[in-house]
C-alpha cells in the first residue's frame, strides 16, 4: 500500500508486507516532493512476471446509482430495475434510494426483503443495498455496503445521523462540512469494528449545482481514502437531451443549473453544464479530476443510470400511492402512452462501469472499484479494452493497468499497449458504433496541492492522439521514453461526432469533448469512453 495516509493497522497482511518491502527499498515516496502523500491504492506491482491476458480479471459491467419505488421521486420496483440491468448485459448494481427522514424511519427497512429477493432471482447478477447520501454541505453521493447481516442497521444509523435531510444540514457551513466527514468516519468505524465487511462512498453528479467544492472533495477523500474513492465521470439522466419532440428537450444529466446561493463562488459558468455526457470535472483536460491525480491522490470515475423514470416507458405509479406513509409507491401499472419526457434510461442502456474483478463476488467488484480499475463508456462504444503500462525489458519486465502505481528505475524505457476490443453487436439504439479516435492524457506528479480549492493540473495534457481507421481488435503500442519524473495517464476515445478546443485551450486538449447543448443534445450521437489513470515513479 503506497498511500501512507492510510495506517498500518489498516492493511491487510499482503498490503502490509508490501508496504514494508517498499519501506526497506526506498520505494515508498520515492521521487515526489518531500512531505508527499500519495500514492494511493492499486493493484500491486507485477514485477514477477507479465501480466496475463486482460491482466487476470474478469470485467464485469454495472451500474452503482439505481432508483426504486422507495424513492419518493422513483416508481419502478427493485426486481424491474434488477431485471432489466441483466437484460441490458449488467453483472452488478447498487440501489441508491434517496436518503432523508420517511427513508430514513421506514424504506431502509422495507427495501431490503425485495433486494434479498432479487439477489435469489436476478438470474446471476450481484444487487447490493446503498443509500443515495444527501452529503452535508454538498451534493449527493452513493454509499455502497457489502451484503451482510448489519447492512440494513448500519445504512438506517447512517442515514439517520449524517444525511443532510435527515439533520438539516444543507448549507455549505464548516459545521455541516464537518458532518460530512464525520459520516464517512462512521462508514469507516462500521468496517473496522466488523460491523459490515466492507463499505464505498462516490460522489454523484459532482458539478450539477456547483455545490461540491474542490476543498470538500479533498476532505473526503483524505479522511478515508480506501472508503472515499471516487465520483461520477458522467451523471445518469442522459435522455433528457433528446431534443423534442421525439424527448424531453432538456439538458444531458439534467446540468441546467446556473450558480446558487450554495454554489462555491469559484467554479465557471462552463461547469453546471456536461461536455460529451460528462461532468466537467472529468471532462476538462488539466481540471479539478486531474489536479487530484497530479497530487498522487488515487480520485476515480465512473458512469451510471441514475434511473428514475425512464424515457418512452409505458409505466405510471400504480393508484392511491402514498409515499409519506408508507414508506415507498405503490407498483407501476403499465400500458399508457410512451414517456418522451423522462430523462433516463434503465441500466446498462446506455451508461455502464466496467470493472476488472477477480471474480464474480460482491467484495470482488468492490475491491476493483477500489483499486481504480475501471473503464467506462456510453452507448457501448466498446466491446473491450485492456491497457497495460509495461517497462520494455523483456527479461523483468513490470506491467501495471488501470489504477495502478508501476514504480521502476530511473531512465527505464516505458512503453504503453492498448488493446480495443471494438463494437461487431448493435446498441440498444440499434446501431454499431464507431470509434474514431483515442487520445493519450499525461501528467505530471506534482505532490499535495498548497491550495486545496485549486482544480487545475497545469502540466496535463493530451500528448498523443490514435485516429482509429479499422474494426475489430485494436492493438496500439505506443513508446513512452525514458522514465525520469513521476508522471501519470488516461485515455479517452470518442465516435468523433461532436467536438471542440478544451476550456484549457487548443495546447492542452485541441479536440476534446464539445459542451452540450440544453435541448439538443442527443446522447446517442456523441458517445465516448474514459479509463482511470495508471501512475509511473521512478526509483
Amino acid at each position: 500500500m503506497l498511500d501512507r495516509q492510510v495506517p498500518d493497522e489498516a492493511l491487510s497482511p499482503a498490503e502490509l508486507s508490501r508496504r514494508s518491502m517498499l519501506r526497506r527499498t526506498g520505494l515508498l515516496g520515492a521521487g515526489l516532493a518531500a512531505g508527499s502523500t500519495v500514492l494511493g491504492a492499486a493493484a500491486g506491482d507485477a514485477a514477477a512476471s507479465p501480466a496475463p491476458p486482460r491482466g487476470g480479471y474478469r470485467w464485469l459491467a454495472g451500474d452503482h446509482h439505481i432508483h426504486t419505488q422507495y424513492s419518493d421521486d422513483g416508481k419502478y420496483r427493485v426486481i424491474d430495475q434488477v431485471r432489466h440491468a441483466g437484460a441490458h448485459g449488467l453483472d452488478w448494481v447498487v440501489i441508491t434510494d434517496h436518503g432523508g427522514p420517511v427513508h430514513a424511519k421506514l424504506g431502509v427497512d422495507k427495501v431490503n426483503p425485495d433486494i434479498v429477493a432479487a439477489r435469489r432471482d436476478a438470474g446471476g447478477t450481484l444487487v447490493f443495498q446503498g443509500l443515495e447520501w444527501n452529503i452535508p454541505a454538498a451534493e449527493h453521493g452513493t454509499v455502497i455496503v457489502h451484503p451482510g447481516r448489519n447492512e440494513v442497521a448500519v445504512l438506517k444509523e447512517f442515514e439517520t445521523n449524517y444525511d443532510g435531510r435527515t439533520q438539516n444540514a444543507g448549507a455549505p457551513t464548516p459545521a455541516n462540512e464537518a458532518l460530512a466527514i464525520s459520516g464517512i468516519n462512521f462508514l469507516a468505524d462500521a468496517m473496522g469494528r466488523k460491523r459490515i465487511e466492507d463499505v464505498l462512498f462516490l460522489a454523484n453528479h459532482p458539478a450539477r449545482k456547483g455545490l461540491d467544492s474542490p476543498h470538500e472533495i479533498r476532505g473526503w477523500r483524505d479522511a478515508q481514502p480506501r472508503i472515499a474513492v471516487g465520483m461520477e465521470g458522467a451523471p445518469g439522466h442522459q435522455a433528457a437531451g433528446i431534443p423534442k419532440p421525439h424527448g424531453p428537450g432538456g439538458a444531458r444529466g439534467y446540468y441546467d443549473s446556473s450558480p446558487g446561493a450554495d454554489s462555491w463562488p469559484g467554479y465557471p459558468l462552463e461547469s453546471y453544464r456536461t461536455f460529451g455526457g460528462f461532468d466537467w470535472m472529468t471532462a476538462t483536460v488539466g481540471g479539478l479530476w486531474d489536479s487530484l491525480l497530479a497530487e498522487g491522490k488515487p480520485w476515480w470515475i465512473t458512469a451510471n443510470s441514475d434511473s428514475h423514470s425512464v424515457y418512452a416507458d409505458t409505466a405510471v405509479r400504480g393508484p392511491n400511492t402514498d409515499y409519506n406513509t408508507h414508506g415507498k409507491h405503490a407498483d407501476p401499472v403499465h400500458g399508457g402512452k410512451p414517456d418522451l419526457n423522462s430523462g433516463d434510461f434503465f441500466p446498462g442502456y446506455y451508461s455502464r462501469t466496467h470493472v476488472g474483478a477477480r471474480d464474480h463476488s460482491y467484495g470482488a467488484v468492490m475491491d476493483a472499484i477500489r483499486a481504480g480499475r475501471v473503464w467506462v463508456d456510453h452507448g457501448a462504444l466498446l466491446a473491450g479494452l485492456d491497457v497495460q503500462l509495461r517497462t520494455t525489458d523483456r527479461w523483468a519486465q513490470r506491467t501495471q493497468s488501470l489504477g495502478g502505481v508501476l514504480h521502476a528505475r530511473r531512465g527505464t524505457q516505458l512503453e504503453l499497449v492498448i488493446t480495443i476490443d471494438q463494437a461487431r453487436l448493435p446498441n440498444w439504439a440499434c446501431f454499431i458504433p464507431k470509434l474514431a479516435r483515442v487520445d493519450l492524457i499525461q501528467g505530471k506528479v506534482t505532490g499535495p496541492a498548497t491550495d486545496r480549492d485549486t482544480f487545475t493540473a497545469p502540466d496535463t495534457k493530451v500528448t498523443q492522439s490514435f485516429e482509429v481507421k479499422t474494426d475489430g481488435t485494436l492493438r496500439i503500442t505506443h513508446q513512452l521514453g525514458r522514465l525520469d519524473q513521476p508522471f501519470y495517464l488516461r485515455l479517452r476515445g470518442t465516435d468523433g461526432n461532436r467536438q471542440a478546443v478544451g476550456p484549457r485551450g487548443a495546447a492542452v486538449d485541441p479536440h476534446g469533448p464539445a459542451m452540450d447543448v440544453i435541448g439538443d443534445a442527443d446522447p446517442w450521437r456523441d458517445l465516448w469512453f474514459y479509463t482511470n489513470p495508471i501512475w509511473a515513479l521512478p526509483w
